[in-house]
């Protein structure tokens, strides 16, 4: 059955026969040994067991390259793992959470291996969701001209994930270098396959896709899955499209630790699955083929039970993460302004839009670093350049290669800029995350991963990428046209939110974003683009840095906190006031959220002991609420009244002009909140 392959019982020399016996026993030895991890209050909390897809495991692993390839592993992959590399010690490293762990420190969930450093990555426990990122490296490999392939390995039932769709079809729509690998075991926990997909093999779901090889394959058969696995990355190295990879396994155990299969499989399954255990068929194999006798094999068995007792040892002995650690690698340095360190210039000179700034802030970092790329929906088409037209004439310059279309898929969108930003370090993305603000809640998902993947990683890895965000209304938009989502994503750690209101900020902030390491998400308030309201001198090399509020207008009387559409109904109403009534009134504009500049808001405190915060989002839980609360918390003592919160109504954002009105902040409603403090 194997004389035609490259691989066979007796094509194959006895040292690589040898290898594979080994790694597969090594395997077992520790998926059989991790339950009693749990048992014994060490560790490995969560253990999915991969006996049974024994065979297309050892062959991931023995097809991926570190140096030329990448390989994105899910939870049931531990012998993949080990058989591209990990050792015993760092599979149990990894399983009892140790300081030491490669892939993590301890931080990520147990059964998730990886190795950043020789690309073996770190993936998410939202199972599936690497299908992006391992497209997104694809995409890298394609543009670098880079000879290699990116690997993603999932279960079957994750494949009914939506993104999963997204990836495959944006792989195959730009011809990109990668293996989609499914290990079939015919469940999702206790979910028959049935219930998933009406085909029995779910890679014919995807056989009306151009540019798309479907490789089938025994995943139980160690020949079979080594052979499949060759002839798929020949063909996808060759022929510079990807592939699928089915593999047919079988589930020995439960889905996991805290599962009973035993509850919804009967003992007929249960014998059948244990009779097509891999490793005893690839025993009998070598024993009925003589290639080894019964002692050479007991040799092997007995250097595995060594080395796991070795690598047990030390994996106890390996340092416990250190509690004081939780707060490393949360987010990298940025890049640090050498000019512009306060984020103000020289007022002379030709003020320009928001929009214009935005622009030609692009186009300049565009030509600074060569390796800097930007998509999105409807951005690059002729002169357009995406619905408000703020990255017109990019592609004009840069070339389809750096400035190019997206489907309508925000997941995608944002899910493969993770996943190119790993293929180099020096390259710097840019996303239009979605054509509104409001229509990016699909890339959820994929903006937590971006958000704790250089805390999950222990530091290895960092999404370079800045998300842009057409965000607010004042533009009769109603929902998903009108809606400004900061207040929402600000509670998440690792990126940083900027909002700014003038075009030298805008540029500024967006230079800064775009040389720094790390995750930005760079709301852009619409209805200012082309407002003359918005327009600033922008000098051309204008930098900004992240956490440094701006004083718009000085005051001793009063406090405001704002950013965004709301900054300039404030400074008019402070100037109204000011006419009105005398009254000074100190404008901050924050332009940073995340960092806070909390130093020149208490200074301000201090000064005028009256605050009022506003900005166009609800008030109920808003950013403001935050603002509110650190006051309260940091300087109570030098308030005079209580602070006082303006925004939206705890209501979408109509589409009429005047149920918007009746929503939205304006300069009446703020001139009357500042009066109703100055009562105090």
């Amino acid at each position: 059955m194997y004389n035609d392959k490259l691989f066979g019982i007796k094509q194959t020399d006895k040292e690589t026969l040898k290898k594979w016996y080994y790694l597969m026993t090594l395997g077992r030895a520790l998926d059989d040994r991790a339950p009693n991890y749990l048992r014994q209050a060490i560790g490995w909390s969560y253990h999915a067991p991969y006996a049974g897809h024994d065979g297309i495991q050892l062959a991931i692993g023995q097809i991926f390259d570190r140096h030329t390839d990448h390989l994105f592993p899910y939870y049931r992959d531990m012998l993949t793992c080990i058989s591209a590399g990990l050792t015993a010690e760092e599979i149990i490293l990894n399983g009892i959470s140790k300081a030491t762990d490669a892939a993590s420190g301890g931080r990520h969930m147990s059964n998730h291996f990886g190795k950043p450093e020789w690309n073996i990555h770190n993936v998410s426990s939202a199972t599936g969701n690497h299908t992006l990122h391992a497209t997104g490296v694809g995409r890298g490999m394609n543009r670098y001209k880079h000879k290699g392939v990116s690997i993603s390995s999932q279960g079957e039932s994750s494949v009914s994930e939506g993104y999963v769709y997204e990836a495959i079809n944006g792989a195959s729509n730009e011809k990109l270098p990668v293996i989609f690998v499914f290990q079939d075991n015919g469940y999702g926990i206790s979910v028959p396959k049935k219930d998933q997909t009406a085909n029995r093999k779910v890679a014919e779901n995807f056989s009306g896709f151009k540019n798309l090889k479907i490789f089938h394959c025994n995943g139980k058969d160690v020949f079979d899955s080594m052979n499949t696995m060759a002839e798929a990355k020949k063909f996808v190295i060759e022929n510079q499209i990807p592939a699928i990879v089915q593999a047919n396994c079988v589930r020995m155990h439960s889905h996991s630790n805290s599962d009973r299969h035993d509850l919804y499989r009967d003992e007929n399954e249960l014998n059948y699955v244990t009779e097509y255990d891999p490793l005893a068929k690839y025993k009998r194999l070598l024993l009925r083929f003589n290639r080894f006798s019964e002692e050479e094999l007991k040799e092997i068995d007995e250097q595995v039970k060594a080395e796991v007792k070795d690598a047990h040892r030390k994996g106890l002995a390996a340092p416990d993460p250190d509690p004081a650690s939780i707060f490393d690698f949360v987010l990298p340095e940025p890049y640090v302004p050498q000019k512009y360190t306060d984020g103000t210039h020289n007022q002379t000179g030709e003020p320009k839009k928001l929009i214009e700034g935005i622009n030609e802030t692009l186009k300049a970092e565009f030509r600074h670093n060569p390796d800097t790329f930007i998509w999105g929906q409807d951005i690059a088409n002729k002169e357009k350049g995406g619905i408000f037209n703020v990255s017109k004439g990019m592609q004009k310059e840069f070339g389809k290669e750096r400035v190019f279309n997206a489907p309508i898929a925000e997941d995608f969108i944002l899910g493969t800029a993770n996943g190119m930003s790993r293929f180099n370090e020096k390259i710097r993305i840019v996303v239009e995350g979605a054509e509104f603000a409001d229509y990016f809640w699909p890339a959820m998902e994929q903006f937590i991963e971006c958000t704790h993947d250089y805390w999950r990683t222990n530091g290895k890895f960092v999404p370079n990428v800045t998300v842009r965000l057409a965000s607010g209304g004042y533009i009769g938009g109603g929902m998903y046209h009108s809606q400004t989502i900061e207040g929402s994503l600000t509670n998440i750690p690792g990126v940083r939110i900027v909002y700014p209101s003038y075009a030298d900020d805008a540029a500024g902030l967006l230079r800064t974003s775009m040389r720094s390491r790390g995750f930005t998400l760079f709301c852009e308030p619409k209805t200012l683009y082309n407002n003359p309201k918005a327009s600033a001198v922008v000098p051309d090399d204008f930098e900004v840095p992240f956490g440094k509020a701006r004083i718009r207008r000085p005051g001793k009387d009063l406090t405001i906190l704002t950013y965004g559409n709301t900054t300039h109904m404030c400074v008019e109403a402070a100037n109204n006031i000011h006419q009105e009534k005398g009254i000074d009134v100190e404008v901050i504009d924050l332009r940073s959220l995340i960092p806070l500049d909390k130093e020149t808001i208490i200074s301000s405190i201090k000064k005028t002991n009256k605050l009022l915060i506003v900005h166009e989002d609800k008030v109920f839980s808003g950013f403001g609420a935050e603002l509110a609360a650190i006051v309260a918390d940091e300087a109570f003592e030098y308030l005079d009244a209580p602070i006082k919160r303006l925004g939206s109504t705890f209501t979408p954002v109509g589409f009429n002009r005047i149920l918007e009105a009746a929503v939205l902040p304006n300069t009446d409603k703020i001139t009357n909140a500042i009066k109703e403090i100055l009562k105090y």
